[in-house]
């Protein structure tokens, strides 16, 4: 089964066509397609957006009983399904069956010919689905049939954000290695960095998992039962069980994705600015101002591989939950343990309505 990277996520939201109107006006995505019950999407209305390599699907439900309306209704907005790019669907459906994973919708076809998609679905954790994809044709298409495409303008903030870095995944105390030793056994993944993270009397576990392509990272995290509760039980709490925490955005230009992002309207975690007062003592020195970094709230990591700078948004809705991590990589390959303190006192704050 190859693997060749996260295809698309698809968010399951209350209201489809204002989330939509907030991931354009503020993170520069475009609505690049619709469908609905006149395309054969029953009880449904989803739109399509992307940016760079980017692809996310919006879907409300429209009737009571469907899948999209009960997951808002127990989770408020999130991701529910990661969508994998794979060569065969339907072996990669069979493959995956064998190995233990849950089957959920067999291998189906939308469009034909060379204008075609495979797709077949299986359990992922907790209630969020792994769509398998095949594609064949033009790139801009999606869902033959089902997704009308639209060519919609590009503007000048439509290529600040590259791809899906990688997804971070919130599961119950305990249930860590239990769900990446699943994604090794049924989806092939191998176990690429673990670590235990104490911040005051919080502490949380982590294993990131990869595929064997390195194109799928998911990082999954787990709280420490024996110490205290912290943001990661206020996520599991508020978001009612497991599911995706944040969302990390590649760019290749931080600082300036930062700034065109904040114009528009969107907030970021303040960082203590003692943060950066040993900054290059700790990474090393920067081509970019430590003064441009402190006025951002930008951090800055290190391993054996190279540097990151990253920063992560104020959650996206009500129940303060899923939230968007932005991260520019110059060769590092780990996800900034030098900064998980300063991150998790900045969430604190933000949590607990103290100003940056």
């Amino acid at each position: 089964m190859n693997i060749s990277g996260i295809d698309h996520i698809e968010l399951y939201v209350g209201d489809a066509r204002q989330t939509a109107l907030y991931l354009s006006t503020a993170f520069g995505f475009t609505v690049c397609g619709q469908g609905g019950p006149e395309t054969g999407l029953a009880g449904q209305r989803s739109l399509l957006l992307r940016q760079g390599e980017i692809q996310i699907v919006l879907t409300s439900g429209l009737v009571v009983d469907h899948p999209a309306t009960e997951y808002v209704r127990r989770h408020g907005d999130g991701v529910a399904c990661v969508g994998i790019g794979v060569d065969d669907a339907t072996a990669a459906y069979r493959t995956l069956v064998e190995r233990g994973a849950e089957p959920l919708s067999p291998p189906r076809e939308y469009g034909q010919d060379d204008r075609r998609a495979v797709v077949a679905e299986v359990a992922g954790f907790s209630d969020v689905t792994h769509r398998l994809i095949e594609r064949h044709g033009p790139p801009r298409e999606f869902l033959p049939g089902a997704i009308e495409v639209t060519e919609p303008d590009e503007h000048e903030d439509s290529k600040l954000l590259r791809t899906i870095d990688h997804l971070a995944i919130c599961v119950p105390a305990g249930g860590l290695a239990s769900t990446a030793q699943r994604y090794e056994d049924v989806f092939g993944f191998t176990s690429v960095f673990d670590e235990y993270i104490e911040v005051g009397g919080q502490g949380l576990y982590s294993i990131a998992v990869q595929s064997p392509s390195q194109q799928v990272t998911f990082t999954l995290i787990e709280p420490d039962p024996n110490r205290q509760p912290g943001q990661i039980d206020d996520f599991l709490s508020w978001h009612a069980g497991a599911g995706v925490q944040h969302i990390a955005f590649s760019t290749d230009d931080v600082v300036a994705a930062v700034n065109r992002l904040g114009d528009h309207g969107v907030r970021f975690l303040g960082t203590p600015a003692t943060y950066y007062d040993t900054l290059e003592q700790r990474v090393g020195q920067l081509d970019v101002p430590i003064e441009e970094l402190r006025r951002l709230g930008v951090l800055v990591d290190r391993d054996h591989w190279g540097r990151l700078l990253q920063i992560f948004t104020e959650s996206m809705h009500v129940r303060r939950t899923l939230f968007m991590e932005i991260i520019e990589r110059r060769g590092a390959l780990s996800f900034g343990t030098g900064n998980i303190k300063a991150l998790y006192a900045a969430k604190q704050r933000e949590l607990s309505g103290v100003p940056s």
